[in-house]
């Protein structure tokens, strides 16, 4: 079985990739689900983070309130990285598990959502990775759409590769600047290349 890792900048075009790929029959697991999925009430990820951060970060139905404590993570790095500690070896846990379950299934390939793919040196557990990227105006324009201010904006890129490096170690590269369609081309190429060869072009 090939295991495929997608990665690329936050507001990239991660989810909408994955979404074509689930189309075309190929399983897909995105990890910002996993992370959520562990921070729903009763979890243990949970309790560990409200004893770390405490419970002002509870929202009113007793799971997390992302929105607060990603605040609070973003400007202050030993916050982000303690908030990291908790919930990456146990995201990396699960998804690890889960390619191997894709291989007990005799599936051809799976792909695994990774938007720290990279800055957490994951490289070696696939067999081929895509990157997923568009220019800096539209990534910042569709994270204001988003409600992001550009404190947030400012602070969520700096605690992540810039996505030329991304696209410089990934083995393709999908552009999103373009319709639905032409990412949707980008990726059947991919999905079409013997061998995983060289980074796809990004469509005009």
């Amino acid at each position: 079985m090939n295991s495929l890792g997608i990665t690329g900048g936050v507001g990239a075009g991660k989810s909408e990739s994955a979404r074509f790929l689930e189309s075309v029959g190929i399983p897909v697991l995105d990890t910002d689900i996993v992370a959520r999925d562990l921070v729903q009430p009763g979890r243990p990820a949970l309790r560990e983070i409200i004893d770390a951060f405490g419970p002002g970060f509870l929202d009113p139905q007793g799971g997390l309130d992302r929105a607060a404590l990603g605040l609070r993570v973003f400007e202050d790095d030993s916050a982000r990285h303690r908030l990291e500690s908790i919930l990456h070896p146990r995201i990396f846990g699960t998804w690890t598990r889960w390619i191997q379950d894709r291989a007990a299934e005799d599936r051809p390939l799976c792909a695994v959502v990774i938007p720290l793919l990279f800055e957490k040196d994951y490289r070696a557990h696939f067999d081929a990775v895509v990157a997923v990227a568009c220019s800096g105006l539209t990534q910042r324009s569709r994270l204001r759409g988003r409600g992001w201010t550009e404190t947030s904006i400012d602070r969520r890129l700096a605690a992540q590769l810039p996505m030329a490096e991304k696209l410089s170690r990934a083995d393709y590269g999908v552009w999103t600047e373009g319709c639905v369609d032409v990412l949707r081309d980008q990726l059947r190429k991919v999905l079409e290349s013997e061998g995983f060869p060289r980074t796809v072009a990004p469509s005009a």
